[in-house]
């Protein structure tokens, strides 16, 4: 094994220690919704409780309480950036080859195209890690720490979407029409305007629909926290999907088309799918009954930051003892 032989036992589990240095295109921490952000900011604290040294290289304007920050130089290579005594880099998205003399891993967090994908790619599901030829994935998990204690007990009244509305594929449209066919149905739109010229010209009047914008995470969980459900008939091949497990979290069930990675995290138990808007909407009327309670522990357990970073520690090791992970 290649990595430090020091080592520190956490739930259990024996590490061994690393420097780890996150590499990551933005300003952390964010402010509003930024789920891909909240991803790494949520295993760069996580690692640190594990005892593993991180540093964050980030754009300008970034800080950190817990985990040293180095600002993004864009004259010089990202290679050249990352401190020396680094075990294994961790980027997000894009790997940048210039220059760079240390082990690394790259998440994929979008769809790509097959040609490009690099052999140390982790892919955040079994589905999307399989359309692009791999079996390489860690789901996502967040920090359930940053999101406030949750009150199940608070009456239901609407369902919500949860996205950005703006971009075709993830159908606030298609949202729209099953909530109208919904019994006294209305609908919080989390992520979108009701006037919105991205999209061409489109103007929602009906009121019963209700836009609030891109939203932070205390008005999301006033507003999830209260809702029937999520409703996300999503017309592309969904690597993860962080609304699910956000909304399962505060105890909201999703009611979606069974898109990439859907079915893998909606289980029947804390949801629905289908790929018909009226079967989705006929489910719902008939189907009150789901448990806040389950679909909030289901999100806890199995979508938590330190099962991902666990998850995430095994490739690290991996990749340090020379083996390819696609």
């Amino acid at each position: 094994m290649i990595i430090c032989p020091i080592c520190c036992t956490f739930g259990g589990v024996n590490y061994a220690l690393m420097h780890i240095t996150l590499v990551h295109h933005a300003v952390l921490p964010v402010a509003k919704y930024g789920g891909t952000e909240r991803v790494i900011w949520g295993m760069g604290r996580q690692l640190v409780k594990m005892g593993h040294q991180v540093t964050f290289l980030l754009k300008r304007g970034s800080s950190c309480p817990f985990a040293r920050v180095i600002e993004i130089d864009p004259t010089k290579s990202i290679g050249s950036q990352i401190p020396e005594d680094t075990d294994i880099v961790h980027f997000s998205n894009h790997v940048h080859h210039e220059d760079l003399a240390k082990p690394y891993v790259v998440t994929v967090n979008g769809n790509v195209a097959n040609e490009s994908i690099d052999p140390n790619s982790i892919f955040v599901s079994r589905n999307h890690a399989e359309r692009h030829g791999s079996q390489s994935f860690v789901y996502n998990g967040l920090d359930w720490d940053e999101y406030g204690q949750v009150d199940l007990s608070l009456p239901r009244r609407r369902y919500h979407f949860l996205g950005k509305a703006a971009w075709r594929v993830k159908n606030v449209r298609g949202a729209i029409r099953i909530t109208k066919q919904i019994d006294g149905g209305e609908l919080d739109v989390l992520g979108g305007t009701r006037l919105n010229l991205k999209m061409g010209f489109r103007l929602t009047l009906s009121p019963r629909i209700h836009f609030h914008g891109m939203v932070d995470n205390e008005e999301k969980q006033r507003i999830i926290q209260q809702s029937k459900g999520l409703i996300f008939p999503v017309l592309w091949h969904e690597p993860f999907g962080l609304c699910l497990i956000e909304s399962l979290y505060y105890g909201a069930p999703v009611f979606a088309t069974p898109m990439g990675a859907i079915p893998e995290i909606v289980t029947p138990d804390v949801g629905f799918l289908s790929n018909d808007e009226q079967e989705l909407a006929d489910y719902i009327n008939s189907h009150p009954d789901f448990s806040p309670q389950r679909c909030h522990e289901y999100a806890r357990d199995q979508f938590n930051i330190r099962v991902m970073t666990e998850a995430y520690l095994k490739k690290f090791e991996q990749v340090l003892n020379g083996e390819r992970l696609t």
